[in-house]
């Protein structure tokens, strides 16, 4: 076991008594221990006592509520005095090389703003939870690789953002891009920041080596539920709205409509059609809002390139999405 001073593991915590013993003992049985900064959002079930009673050298940070996921990590990575930050989520168990892997793949690529584990699910460690995050042309965010063999995601890649749950960041980027946006609340904020982070030039990238085990929706209780789907509607909106300037969007716009159109009859179909156009309604009235607007990135001439580069990439995923 050796200490690490170039990396803070930031930890949100919402009622994870069920997963934050396990997550705290397999971080500090690691061969690299980082330091540790628990966000606990007002956790009621007492994770945040059992894990400063078990776990003292870890900080703790508690709110008096639960002010969501991006509030929580922003406010752990302002509190990080390291080079890189590792955000983690609490309902998950990592490999002893983890900290390791993640800090050594990130240092070996100067133009890197993340680093994304390879994560598996705790149910099945043989298949993959997410081995990066995608995002293509009509407005759809998915998992690389989800619920498929881990043997296929073997390899290092670039992707489009590191999922938020398991991944590295360089901290001082954080100063170039800003921090993650708290108008999400949670959900979409990682491929946010990614999107972000490609369009000043940085890059997310997928380190298969760091691997961890992820139960998956510990917080909102199943894949989908009101909560997720509203958030991630709004969000949804939003993202586009803030990060892709006017003549983008009007490119994009046949498949972005077609896109909305697909997940609204899905959602219908399980019976959260209301819910998806409720979140929809959100979003737009956040796109239109004083808060909104002084969110949106700013078009530079001088990143034109990027974002022709991310136009392509939205393109080839849509292929990877549908054909995939």
């Amino acid at each position: 076991m050796k200490k690490n001073t170039e990396i803070t593991v930031v930890i949100p915590n919402y009622n994870g008594i069920q997963y934050i013993d396990g997550c705290l003992k397999a971080l500090y049985e690691g061969t690299v221990v980082p330091e540790v900064i628990i966000i606990d959002n007002g956790s009621a079930d007492g994770s945040a006592e059992l894990a400063e009673e078990n776990y003292p050298a870890c900080r703790l940070i508690r709110f008096p509520e639960n002010r969501g996921f991006c509030h929580a990590v922003n406010e752990g990575i302002r509190l990080a005095d390291t080079e890189y930050v590792i955000l983690l989520n609490n309902d998950t168990v990592v490999d002893k090389e983890f900290v390791f892997r993640l800090w050594k793949a990130i240092r070996k690529r100067k133009d890197a703003f993340s680093v994304s584990a390879k994560m598996l699910s705790m149910k099945n460690p043989e298949v993959i939870d997410d081995a990066g995050d995608l995002y293509c042309a009509l407005g759809w965010a998915f998992a690389r690789g989800k619920g498929k063999s881990k043997v296929f995601y073997s390899k290092p890649a670039e992707i489009f953002a590191a999922c938020g749950g398991a991944a590295i960041y360089r901290k001082d980027v954080f100063g170039i891009i800003g921090y993650f946006d708290e108008n999400h609340f949670a959900y979409l904020e990682d491929i946010d920041i990614g999107y972000r982070a490609r369009i000043s030039g940085f890059r997310n990238y997928f380190e298969p080596d760091a691997v961890v085990l992820h139960a998956g929706s510990a917080v909102s209780g199943s894949r989908y539920n009101e909560f997720k789907v509203r958030l991630s509607s709004k969000n949804s909106i939003y993202m586009i709205y803030k990060n892709m300037p006017g003549f983008q969007i009007l490119l994009n716009l046949p498949l972005l409509t077609a896109g909305f159109l697909v997940k609204t009859v899905f959602f219908f179909r399980k019976g959260m059609g209301k819910t998806y156009v409720r979140g929809m309604k959100e979003g737009l009235r956040l796109c239109l809002s004083e808060d909104g607007e002084k969110q949106r990135v700013q078009f530079r001439t001088e990143c034109l390139g990027n974002y022709i580069k991310i136009q392509m990439e939205l393109w080839v995923n849509l292929f990877r999405r549908i054909f995939g």
